[in-house]
């Protein structure tokens, strides 16, 4: 927000009062005022997704919808290994979990959007990198998060054990997904605060995953800013990573607030980002091996993970187009104020 108006004879603390009044109506008009998801016992029907869920922009949990899916219970480390022995996928490190994140590579630099460093490499070696403990002690942290459809690309052995779109989703929203992405992980991964434009349907296999979510009317609690983007390069010869940025020079926009910052930061993101620390609370939810968030889109999340007894977080995400309507005009519209 700019420091005097934004809007002709609007000032900075008008501003910061139809914000707050903003966050507080959506969440009494339609989301509630507590920070739990709503949980639903069954799939609803597609009527009852875009009526309650989709058209809101609300999102829920299905906690018994998948009991059909051979994934659930046939996905160990030895099958997955034995049926993708051959396959080569990527892979991506970082030497902290933090991928797709703003980092500030030295006290006198600059922060910039920070990418991973990927290798393609077969399945069996990238599941050791993320399960087996022996690596970590050499600083990289690994994380299967191609995106971009790659369950199709590169898993697409594993289709026989899950469904290729939620039918009922496929209903209400007209279309088949447009990627279907698998995600594979442990507790020193996290996904850093943003947004995507789809619909997205995300079903947990194994461990668990820990969301944060915040509303598209919460954008400026964000401080989304634009960072000059780079990526990792990891040595050959030691492992040790650096920071290159990318070539050409290119800035994306992104979320400039870490929810659980050090101890040690802590009191100066608190100054720093106001609006969020003490803005509503952010809607939490633990999505379990066997269930489904529908994350509405737009919605921004953050997402940690806890392993299951075999060392990995495993979930498959579905993508369905969202409609650029008249919510969409609203969130530009609101964007443009920022």
């Amino acid at each position: 927000m700019g420091s005097a108006a934004n809007v002709e004879g609007t000032d900075t603390s008008e501003e910061e009062a139809g914000l707050t009044k903003l966050w507080k109506e959506v969440r009494e008009l339609s989301l509630g005022c507590g920070s739990d998801v709503e949980r639903l016992h069954l799939p609803p029907s597609p009527i009852q997704f875009l009526r309650d869920f989709v058209m809101p922009n609300k999102p829920c949990i299905i906690t018994d919808g998948l009991p059909h899916w051979p994934a659930l219970t046939k996905w160990t480390n030895a099958y997955l290994t034995a049926l993708l022995q051959n396959q080569i996928v990527s892979l991506h490190f970082t030497p902290n979990g933090r991928a797709d994140s703003v980092v500030k590579p030295t006290i006198n630099s600059d922060s910039c959007f920070v990418s991973a460093h990927v290798e393609r490499i077969p399945f069996p070696a990238a599941l050791e990198y993320i399960a087996g403990s022996e690596h970590w002690e050499r600083g990289a942290v690994a994380y299967a998060q191609e995106q971009n459809g790659c369950f199709m690309s590169e898993y697409s052995l594993l289709a026989q054990d899950v469904e290729t779109d939620i039918p009922w989703a496929t209903e209400a929203l007209g279309s088949k997904p447009e990627a279907v992405n698998l995600w594979i992980g442990n507790e020193r991964a996290t996904t850093s605060f943003h947004k995507d434009h789809y619909e997205n349907l995300y079903v947990v296999v194994s461990g668990e995953k820990h969301f944060l979510l915040l509303p598209p009317t919460d954008l400026h609690r964000m401080y989304i800013k634009e960072y000059p983007a780079a990526h990792y390069v990891r040595s050959e010869e030691n492992g040790e990573f650096k920071i290159e940025l990318d070539t050409p020079l290119r800035y994306v926009p992104w979320s400039s607030v870490d929810p659980y910052p050090p101890s040690s930061q802590a009191e100066q993101e608190r100054m720093l980002f106001p609006r969020y620390f003490n803005g509503p609370k952010p809607f939490e939810c633990t999505v379990r091996a066997g269930e489904m968030l529908y994350l509405p889109s737009l919605w921004f999340h953050h997402v940690k993970q806890t392993p299951d007894s075999e060392g990995r977080t495993i979930a498959i995400n579905y993508w369905y187009d969202m409609q650029f309507d008249i919510k969409y005009a609203y969130y530009n519209f609101l964007q443009s104020l920022g």
